[in-house]
């Protein structure tokens, strides 16, 4: 049975990896997943305070996919309409995947903003910073990603 929750516990990890850059699989708690495979083995155990961490920092990191974008705009200028169309964009670019998940933050800011009556200029600048949002919560969910299969590997060496 060790051997079978091993090899779940690694596709989990796996998967989850390749879904912080493949918009149909929600990564981190897809490789939590596998955390929890490993941890209900007979062999294997992580602490509760592991696991409860790990927990809060996916429901964190899966929140922040969604906000990051809006608040990268904001930083570079974007106003509450800029803000909510990253936000808008981002919901739509769901049904356009995959690359609506990219496309879909930085149009809706720029469209945000160009209803808001501001320039061409600003509204292009708060969609790349809605874009650069979105690139910066994929490397957060892959450096998570990692870290879970960091523990996974440290779990079955030592």
């Amino acid at each position: 049975m060790t051997i079978f929750l091993i090899t779940l516990a690694v596709v989990c990890l796996l998967t989850g990896l390749a879904g912080c850059v493949i918009p149909v699989l929600p990564g981190p708690p897809i490789s939590y997943l596998g955390i929890l495979f490993l941890h209900f083995s007979e062999e294997y155990d992580y602490s509760l305070t592991t696991l409860l961490v790990l927990l809060a920092l996916v429901i964190v990191v899966t929140i922040l996919d969604y906000v990051i974008p809006m608040l990268g705009s904001k930083y570079l200028g974007a106003g509450k309409w800029g803000s909510t169309g990253s936000f808008i964009g981002t919901i739509i670019g769901l049904f356009f995947l995959p690359w609506g998940l990219i496309v879909g933050p930085f149009l809706g800011a720029f469209i945000g903003e160009k209803i808001s009556g501001k320039g061409w200029h600003d509204a292009f600048v708060a969609g790349t910073g809605s874009l650069v949002g979105f690139l910066v919560g994929t490397l957060i969910k892959v450096l998570l990603c990692l870290y879970m299969i960091w523990i996974f590997i440290d779990a079955l060496i030592f």
